[in-house]
């Protein structure tokens, strides 16, 4: 059941950016490919497992992270746009409650700009989380800068 992408204000919103260095193409691959994405998804030291990758609007995204040193996270989501190369959108079933907007723009022919929002309900359910997920989500991009380099070679 797919549903509209929420209209928010910015106290609402927590929104990281980056420019990769890999074409527009290749960067959308690397999140809307279940064999790239769970290899850099989540921050530093976690690991995933996929249950379900329904990659299409109305389809599931079911997986574990696996922290570090202990903890395992269920994440039950649904795609609810998707605009291949530009848009990637989904809604989380699990706490916290938010949507997920990442959008992919061409810098020039080898570097894309993603910008990836995650979008709550309210101001105070966003600054339950805001204070810890800044950093966690620079760890990812981290990450995806590394897995899009191996997808490169």
């Amino acid at each position: 059941m797919a549903t509209e992408i929420t209209s928010t204000i910015p106290e609402c919103e927590i929104v990281c950016s980056r420019i990769v260095n890999a074409p527009r193409e290749l960067a959308y691959k690397a999140w809307a490919d279940p064999l790239y994405l769970k290899n850099w998804w989540g921050p530093a030291g976690f690991t995933n497992t996929f249950n379900e990758f329904d990659f299409r609007v109305g389809g599931k995204w079911s997986f574990v992270m696996h922290g570090p040193d202990k903890g395992h996270y269920p994440n039950e989501c649904e795609f609810i746009k998707i605009d291949k190369p530009a848009l990637i959108a989904w809604k989380r079933y699990s706490k916290p409650l938010f949507q997920v907007l990442v959008t992919f723009d061409e810098v020039n022919a080898d570097q894309t700009k993603i910008v990836f929002k995650q979008l709550f309900d309210s101001e105070k359910e966003c600054n339950k989380i805001k204070p810890f997920v800044l950093d966690k989500n620079e760890e990812n991009f981290d990450r995806l800068e590394n897995e899009l380099a191996k997808m490169m070679k």
